[in-house]
């Protein structure tokens, strides 16, 4: 696995923050964000095209829009990768 590091929400503390990483190998972005609120959560699932809850071994998390432009930062990192 190629994981890079790409950045962390630069408006939390260093031990609950939001963290983008890229993995380049597996083409794949992994993101670390606050659990959501039951309520929305149940939203979410309610809003779904599948209609149902979320499976195990996934989750929905919340980013802030300030990570923006980690997250393309990100999203260049595995497109480069695939071109390789």
């Amino acid at each position: 696995m190629a994981v890079e590091f790409v950045g962390i929400d630069p408006n939390t503390d260093r031990d609950h923050c939001p963290t983008v990483w890229a993995d380049t190998e597996a083409q794949e972005i992994l993101l670390q964000g606050w659990k959501p609120s039951p309520e929305t959560q149940t939203e979410c699932e309610e809003n779904s095209p599948a209609n149902g809850s979320v499976p195990e071994g996934e989750a929905i998390v919340r980013i802030p829009a300030r990570m923006i432009p980690m997250i393309r930062e990100a999203c260049d990192a595995v497109e480069r990768a695939q071109l390789r």
